[in-house]
């Protein structure tokens, strides 16, 4: 961007994000609509095992700080 409405580089700065904020909502408007809900994964093997006992899921490491 050559021409700024604003003068300083901090009032540029906004402006600037600003602009490319604009421009990436103009560009996920024209992607097309997803028709179907991804598909789920299918159980491990681990996890049949402990749904084939009645015994509850442990927690995964990503999700536990959560």
């Amino acid at each position: 961007m050559r021409h700024c409405r604003y003068r300083g580089q901090g009032k540029a700065h906004i402006q600037h994000v600003l602009t490319a904020i604009a421009v990436n909502i103009e560009r996920l408007s024209g992607l097309p609509q997803a028709e179907e809900a991804p598909i789920p994964h299918r159980p491990t093997v681990f996890q049949s095992y402990l749904d084939q006992r009645e015994l509850p899921r442990l927690k995964s490491r990503r999700t536990l700080g959560s």
